[in-house]
Parts: structure tokens; sequence; C-alpha cells
């Protein structure tokens, strides 16, 4: 009895013969028996950037590695209570980059000398109020940062916005077809394929470089601005 029910189990999995996959791949086509449109559509939404993210760091140099990193850990700590008591949150914190460097003094004719040691580290920092930005890039300077590089101005939550680009694209593409349609006396009776084919994220990004020796009080101010977010669509009609 169990080798019969394994024997009907197998039957039942033996391919299709091809023309009835045939068959079964004709049942998902839509047939055209009009004319095919393909068109790209695009559509766009504004919003006020409401997230900053700023690179900044610290570059010190010494005569010894351990005297660079030594310098380089104090100074960097002072960054970080800075932040911390700027509100920023441990996770709008992260290490972007540590490094060590020997440096060289070239004297032509002479092999190089060393002279030292530079150390650098990074922070990649995302501030929440854009409002506060400029205020906290000048305690940065002020703790001892004399690398920062940004800010880069973007949406935190860009899904509302990305879908009002859609709905917009969408009403183009339609648009587009109608007027297309009416150019070819014709009509469009139907839409048959939408897919997504980019998005670009524009808008204005201001940039700030710092440098060791700038004044703690140079009381920076960040413009917000506004940030254009664009979708693509490619989209088929059929026209009769």
């Amino acid at each position: 009895m169990k080798h019969a029910l394994l024997a009907a189990l197998l039957a039942g999995a033996v391919p299709l013969p091809a023309a009835a996959q045939a068959q079964q791949a004709v049942a998902f086509t839509q047939p055209i028996s009009g004319t095919r449109l393909e068109i790209s559509a695009t559509g766009d939404a504004t919003r006020v950037p409401d997230i900053a993210i700023i690179s900044a760091g610290v570059i010190t140099r010494a005569a010894t590695a351990k005297a660079a990193l030594a310098q380089n850990a104090a100074q960097m700590e002072r960054v970080r209570a800075a932040l911390k008591r700027a509100g920023i949150a441990d996770r709008d914190i992260q290490t972007a980059n540590i490094n060590l460097n020997p440096e060289y003094r070239y004297v032509e004719n002479q092999p190089p000398g060393l002279t030292g040691y530079s150390a650098s580290n990074q922070l990649n920092v995302r501030f929440r109020d854009i409002a506060s930005t400029g205020d906290i890039l000048d305690a940065l300077v002020a703790q001892g940062a004399n690398q920062i590089n940004g800010p880069t101005l973007s949406i935190d939550k860009p899904e509302a916005a990305l879908d009002e680009a859609r709905t917009k694209a969408l009403a183009v593409g339609r648009a587009r077809a109608e007027l297309y349609g009416r150019s070819l006396g014709m009509r469009v009776v139907r839409l048959l394929s939408v897919s997504e084919t980019g998005r670009e994220y524009g808008g204005p990004r201001p940039m700030v470089m710092m440098e060791r020796g700038m004044a703690a009080s140079a009381d920076t101010k960040i413009d917000p601005g506004e940030q254009k977010l664009e979708v693509t669509l490619a989209i088929t009609f059929e026209l009769q």
C-alpha cells in the first residue's frame, strides 16, 4: 500500500508536457490588440531637511606613535563629551575611522627622515535638530575638533514624500499617454505595467570646513532650505 501511494505521489511530480506548459504561460500574458506605448515619467516632492550629518574629528601630531595616540584620545574624549552635553544620543554618534601614520622629512639626495607620527579619529554625527547644528559645531571646535566636514542634509523619513512623487509621476505618465493617443487618433484603453526605475534625493548640501585655529565664536549658521525628492516610473499603456 505504501509503495502504491509513493508511486502516485511521484507520478504527480512529473513535469507537465510542453503543450500544457505553453497553455499555462499563455494564461499569464496580456494579449495586445492595439498599440503598446511605453513612457518614462518623473514626479517630485519637496521637503525641508530635518537631519544633518557631519564628520567631526581630531588630528594630533607627536614625536612618538604612543604620544600621538594618547593626545588624540584625550582630545576626542573632550569632543565626545561636548556632543553628549549637546544632547546627541549614542545612536547618532558613529566612529568613521582611526588612523596612525608616520611622517617624514624629505631632503634631496638623502633617505627620508622620520619626524614623528600623526593620529586621526573621525566621528559621523547625526543632528536631529538642524537649528542647533551651528552652535554644536562651534562647541566642537572649542573642545579640540580640528577637522569638521559637512553637513550633509537629508530627510529622516522620506516615504511620505516619495509616495507623493510616485502619485505625481503616475499622473504625468497618464497625461502623456493621452497626449500621444490624441496625436495618433487613438485612446488609452488600459495600463499594462508600472515599474519604479529610479529615485533621486536632490537639494542643498552646504559644506563647512573647519581647521585648527578657527575662532570658537564663529557663530556658524546652517540654512536647511528645501530638498527635492524625485521618483521615475516606467509605465506601459495600450492604445486603440
